[in-house]
């Protein structure tokens, strides 16, 4: 399998005298060619002319440089482009060579940040080059290698900070307590993290930091401030390490680690980040800072910092909290348990099945189980701790063994993925070439034998892993992984949301995953972030079925973040899932109702009731259900909280009905009307009665609510105001109301509807009830708020424009004190409505009224529904046109409802049934398709920029195959209605918009 040299002197220290293993070189006429190069350029280097001796006497180096260079493109570069380096390297003691490298780096001293980065970049340019020769050479194990990366990044950090430190003194804003080594006592703490913590790294690794500092401890001098000076210094410090230049990069630096990194600077406080972890800190959080070491900067404020945030990775008892703290992280992790296929093309050998992940955390969950009550299991690298599970009792010898030697191999194999191209990259090649490359790089002779190798140890870490979590269960096996934890988003997950249908699988992993840094207050808790981990499977299952799952889940996660608490949600949410797909339509489909949700999320309690599955409540219904909420209210501004509640409750129910396809958007205007007027009816009789504790009542008066237009014609939707006429009458003896602070009637009816527009409009710690509008009263705004009867009738008989007939021909008592007093005002206005008029005049005003309101509000949009040309206006102004043409002569036309007035018309025969059927059939489909627009939107409809769940609910509303052919029908339909106006009301000519309508 392997091709090894043996009986080597050990004692000679040079790497050339200690090779182990020489890789095959994939095409010899190449590897010699490259040697062959390499020797002649040595030639030409003086420095270099042992090299170039060695390359001619020795076989087992030319042959073992061959291997690397022809399998390795990186190497091979560092190689050729300097042979006294490459000299320096195969001639030394490779311990020697490495500690003088990072020694140079840590004491590199230089004039500018440029020089600096140049002197870091070509020392680890050395370092790189000797490290992988001992690795690939067998002369270094797994510790050494990992243990010399990590030694040359703290060394390089440190140099990077004693420059950035002195030039701030030099700027006279900082004090150094050791002018040598400024970092001493300088409060500024850098944390290694993960490998680069563990002395782990791997060989073209980012380096993870946690960059803190101590305000009270920081020599800054000059008025520095320590959140400004430090950020900049920590951006500074990242420049130098990555920046890359001519000379390539020193390490990538990663500094999201750090607490809630999307909103936390990249230097942290060190009180900010104690008080995070106290409060805010999750489960991965605590298995990353396993490895947490202070590896630069001030290190003894960063173990200081360390030692304080112990409690809060290690719990002090071994009980069943901790046990399931830490299952609450195996339940992010979705466990295959050994089923499926383990591939070598293309695999992850860092995240895969049965990758290096798995042994890692196959060590730190029971070292967190375990690590609180034995301090011996809180080391942080990895095979160290296989070894103390062992001595704990926590694991057996054998599955130490077993995974001891396949984590060596697959971190080998690691290693020899990134010294391909310098790429911090755990994917093995895809292409026979690549792999063969990997198999060499690792010592084997053929392709086959690396590939048994790989997979024997992969099953052997997946069977080890899966053991551990045998008793877990299993989380939405039937999705696909679902790991939202650490920082890197795990590739698996990524496949698994795109086979869902987001189309942002990587922006929906980071929404996700923050969640859970407890930027929202729904997820400050401990307990609300689990039980939102326990929801994951099926609240992203659910979003993936709506029609835009990145819509869907933006929008619930605008949801979460206003909402004031989580626990209680996410449990209501678990147990029934039922509701959890409502929610999701909502999200995905109604920006408006999420919204209302967001706000209100008790509206969703109602859902839950068996009854909201049933027919739509009766008037009946309704009262019954506001009487009993007002019944618990123990003063009147909590009786109009609890009004609005069962209000939005009840509204948002009609959306969830319309949604869920349980309810008809021909009916919506209906329910949301009868909601309305009985909510008018019961506040109205909570004012009357607040207003009568200071004024008394006015013996003998009656008054009523009057309602108009979209109330009125029971045609509201859920952005309609309440259109509104309060109305009284009073005996001619009453002067006044019998209160203890007694008001004129009119004073005293004008107070009673001042009332009520608070009561209904004004906003709450509950929001508002309804927009309220008075201006149809007589005089409009000019004119008293409440209006007299007999001054009501008389203005209507006299006074009253043709607009304000038209108006009248929807207005219905919804609310009254007396049934008698409710027959005098229908009285009064069939005799209004009745009156006999003059058509042509009133076609007149009619139209002249249309072309005002074209004028101010015309449009083309043909989403526009109420306004455009052949709209709704056209075709109310028809049904009103034709109601107060014809009731004189035929009273039983007049109705509220435009759709109820068309069809009374077409029944006597003052419409032409053709006529009626279009304007009925357009009413229809603009009712419907507008219910939709007002239901799941706040602003304009621009089908465009619409979800595609809008979309699909306009199409499903109007019965149409799709957006395209249902603008089609609305352009026709437009028209069509407009020539029907035209026809019977007259041509609309824009200059009578300046006409008296």
């Amino acid at each position: 399998m392997r091709e090894t040299r043996a009986g080597r002197d050990a004692q000679d220290g040079a790497l050339w005298k200690r090779l182990a293993v020489i890789p095959v070189a994939q095409d010899p006429e190449r590897a010699t060619s490259l040697i062959a190069d390499l020797r002649a350029r040595a030639h030409e280097t003086p420095e270099a002319s042992d090299l170039a001796g060695l390359l001619e006497d020795e076989a087992t180096l030319t042959r073992f440089l061959g291997g690397v260079f022809d399998n390795s493109p990186f190497l091979r570069d560092l190689g050729l482009r300097d042979p006294q380096r490459l000299q320096r390297i195969v001639s030394a003691d490779p311990d020697s060579f490495v500690a003088a490298t990072v020694a140079a780096a840590r004491e590199a001293v230089a004039e500018s940040e440029a020089e600096l980065m140049r002197r870091l970049r070509l020392l680890k340019q050395d370092l790189a080059l000797g490290v992988a020769l001992a690795d690939i050479g067998g002369v270094w194990d797994l510790d050494r290698v990992t243990r010399a990366l990590a030694e040359f990044a703290d060394a390089a950090l440190t140099a990077a900070i004693r420059f950035s430190l002195r030039e701030l003194a030099a700027k006279g804003r900082f004090v150094p307590k050791n002018p040598d080594a400024p970092e001493e006592g300088s409060g500024f703490i850098v944390l290694a993290m993960g490998k680069h913590g563990a002395f782990e790294l791997n060989y073209s690794s980012d380096i993870d930091l946690i960059v803190l500092y101590d305000p009270a401890t920081a020599p800054l001098a000059g008025g520095a401030e320590a959140p400004v000076e430090f950020v900049r210094l920590t951006k500074r410090i990242v420049r130098i390490m990555q920046e890359r230049t001519a000379d390539g990069y020193v390490f990538r630096t990663d500094l999201r680690l750090r607490p809630d990194p999307g909103a936390t600077p990249v230097a942290m406080s060190m009180p900010g980040a104690l008080s995070y972890y106290e409060s805010l800190g999750q489960n991965w959080e605590r298995a990353a800072l396993i490895k947490a070491r202070p590896c630069a900067g001030d290190i003894a404020a960063g173990e200081a910092f360390l030692r304080e945030i112990v409690p809060f990775i290690w719990r002090k008892y071994l009980d069943f909290a901790a046990i399931a703290d830490v299952q609450s992280i195996k339940r992010q992790i979705h466990m295959h348990k050994g089923h499926g296929r383990i591939a070598v093309a293309g695999h992850n050998v860092k995240l895969g099945r049965g990758g290096i992940r798995e042994v890692e955390f196959f060590v730190q969950t029971q070292q967190l189980i375990a690590g609180g009550r034995n301090p011996a299991l809180r080391g942080r690298r990895t095979l160290d701790m296989l070894d103390q599970l062992v001595e704990a009792g926590w694991i057996e010898a054998a599955a130490r063994d077993d995974l001891a030697e396949a984590y060596v191999f697959l971190r080998a194999v690691e290693h020899r993925i990134q010294m391909l191209n310098d790429e911090q990259t755990q994917l093995l090649p895809k292409d026979q070439e690549g792999l063969t490359r990997i198999a060499h790089l690792m010592g084997f002779a053929g392709l086959a034998d690396f590939e048994a190798a790989l997979k024997q140890r992969l099953q052997t870490v997946q069977g080890h892993y899966a053991g551990l979590f045998e008793d877990e269960p299993e989380l939405a096996s039937e999705l696909g992984n679902l790991v939202f934890t650490g920082d890197d988003h795990d590739p698996d997950t990524l496949e698994t949301l795109s086979g869902l249908g987001f189309r942002q699988p990587a922006d929906a992993a980071a929404i996700i995953k923050a969640w859970h840094f407890g930027r929202y207050p729904a997820t400050r808790s401990t307990k609300a972030r689990e039980r939102l981990t326990e929801l994951h499977p099926v609240l992203i299952a659910a979003l993936a079925k709506t029609d835009n799952a990145d819509a869907a889940l933006r929008a619930f996660d605008s949801f979460l973040g206003k909402l004031p608490a989580g626990v209680q949600l996410f449990s209501l949410l678990r147990s029934n899932p039922q509701l959890l797909a409502l929610l999701a339509t909502v999200m995905g489909s109604a920006p408006r109702m999420a919204e209302t949700v967001s706000r209100r999320v008790h509206v969703l309690d109602a859902v839950l009731d068996p009854a909201f599955f049933g027919a739509m409540p009766t008037a009946e219904e309704f009262r019954d259900g506001l009487d009993r909420t007002l019944a618990l209210a123990r003063y009147y501004e909590e009786a109009l909280d609890r009004a609005r509640i069962f209000a939005q409750e009840q509204q948002f129910l009609v959306g969830l009905r319309l949604l869920s396809d349980t309810l008809g958007a021909e009916r919506v205007g209906f329910a949301l009307a009868r909601l309305a007027e009985v909510v008018v009816d019961r506040i109205l009789a909570r004012v009357v009665d607040h207003v009568a504790d200071s004024h008394g009542r006015v013996p003998g008066g009656n008054h009523a609510v009057l309602a108009m237009g979209k109330l009125g014609g029971r045609e509201m939707t859920a952005a309609s105001d309440l259109d509104l006429i309060l109305l009284y009458e009073a005996p001619p003896d009453a002067a006044q109301s019998d209160g203890k602070r007694p008001l004129a009637v009119s004073h005293y009816y004008t107070r009673l509807t001042q009332r009520l527009v608070t009561a209904l409009s004004a906003p709450t710690a509950e929001g508002l009830l309804y927009e309220v509008d008075f201006r149809l009263r007589p005089s409009g705004n000019a004119g008293p708020l409440a209006t007299n009867l007999d001054g009501f009738a008389a203005y209507q008989k006299a006074e009253a424009w043709t607009w304000e007939h038209m108006a009248l021909t929807r207005a219905r008592v919804i609310a009254v004190s007396s049934p008698q007093f409710q027959d005098k005002i229908e009285g009064m206005l069939r005799d209004t409505l009745a009156s006999r008029r003059d058509r042509a005049r009133l076609a007149d005003d009619v139209r002249s009224m249309r072309a005002r309101i074209e004028k101010d509000k015309g449009t083309r949009d043909i989403w526009d529904l109420k306004q455009v040309a052949g709209g709704l206006v056209d075709i109310e102004f028809i049904a009103q046109f034709l109601q107060l043409a014809h009731a004189h002569d035929h009273p039983h036309v007049l109705a509220q409802g435009t759709e109820d007035a068309l069809e009374r018309l077409r029944a006597a025969g003052l419409l032409d049934p053709g006529d009626a059927d279009l304007l009925l059939q357009a009413l229809r489909r603009y009712q419907a398709l507008t219910q939709v627009l007002r239901m799941v939107l706040s602003g304009r409809f621009v089908a465009a920029e619409a979800p595609r769940g809008v979309i699909d609910l306009l199409t499903r509303a109007a019965g149409a195959p799709s957006l395209d052919a249902l603008q089609l029908d609305l352009a026709d339909l437009q028209q069509a209605v407009r020539a029907r106006f035209e026809a019977i009301v007259g041509k609309v000519e824009m200059a009578e918009a300046d006409g008296k309508g």
